[in-house]
């Protein structure tokens, strides 16, 4: 028996991240994944840098200068396929029950591919200082194209740290400060199986480990917020605005001009 929306907003608002079983179907994720490889090999032949492997302290501290992570925003931009990915009734479902709307914004999307033996790790950190919002409503959900096992890399969490509010240098560009408190290694692995969706808070300290696997590791995730929200003032991350379901509060012709 499949878990009720309610259960699923009480326990993201207890433990600030949601595993949620089989959101996709075996036939709906052979489709991604087929899509998914086309973008990697598409950008690969671009010519452009496609390796968004994180620099700073604390990452030298946990990756070897060979890592790679295959990354590029918004996939929806390459695929009508993952376009629908984030239409797809089971997840605008779950997503309303954990922003407490009807209303949802996709923010922007990421596709992050690591490779096998030497995909690249994140390290503990908070999303906020990237996009941060109004009324912090923002989440993240992780949609698994392939299985993650902790030796693959899968995501890492401190269940509950949400609560914490916005933490002091929480970028993951030094572990020195509060982060000293909270290391990759003690944080609560999340494996996950293809078609299922990871949510977390984006005040959730949360990383990942290198894929020492023979396996490559493939996701997408999409950042969403809540029609009521938006993104601060002068914030220059990529922000696609697309409405999923509802309605944008925060919508002006001039926004509009921007795209």
């Amino acid at each position: 028996m499949s878990t009720s929306l309610p259960e699923i907003t009480v326990s993201f608002q207890q433990n600030g991240y949601y595993l949620a079983k089989g959101v996709y179907s075996p036939g709906e994720v052979r489709d991604l994944e087929a899509e998914f490889d086309r973008i990697v090999r598409q950008i690969s032949s671009s010519g452009e840098e496609i390796n968004a492997r994180w620099g700073g302290e604390a990452m030298k501290k946990i990756a070897s200068k060979d890592s790679v992570i295959v990354h590029t925003h918004n996939v929806q931009m390459y695929s009508a396929t993952w376009h629908r990915a984030f239409l797809q009734e089971r997840f605008l479902e779950i997503t309303q029950a954990i922003l407490g709307s009807p209303d949802v914004v996709l923010h922007h999307s990421k596709l992050f591919q690591k490779p096998a033996e030497k995909g690249a790790p994140f390290p503990m950190h908070q999303d906020y200082s990237y996009f941060p919002t109004i009324k912090d409503n923002m989440v993240a959900g992780v949609i698994m194209v392939t299985e993650a096992t902790d030796e693959m890399g899968c995501l890492r969490v401190y269940p509950g740290s949400h609560r914490l509010g916005r933490l002091p240098e929480s970028n993951g560009q030094t572990d020195e400060g509060v982060l000293k408190d909270y290391p990759l290694e003690n944080s609560m692995p999340v494996e996950a199986e293809p078609g299922d969706v990871i949510f977390f808070n984006y005040l959730t300290l949360h990383g990942s480990k290198p894929n020492r696997s023979q396996k490559t590791r493939k996701s997408v995730l999409a950042q969403l917020h809540s029609g009521d929200d938006r993104v601060e003032d002068g914030n220059k991350h990529p922000n696609a605005r697309l409405v999923l379901s509802g309605w944008n509060h925060h919508a002006r012709r001039s926004l509009g001009n921007e795209l």
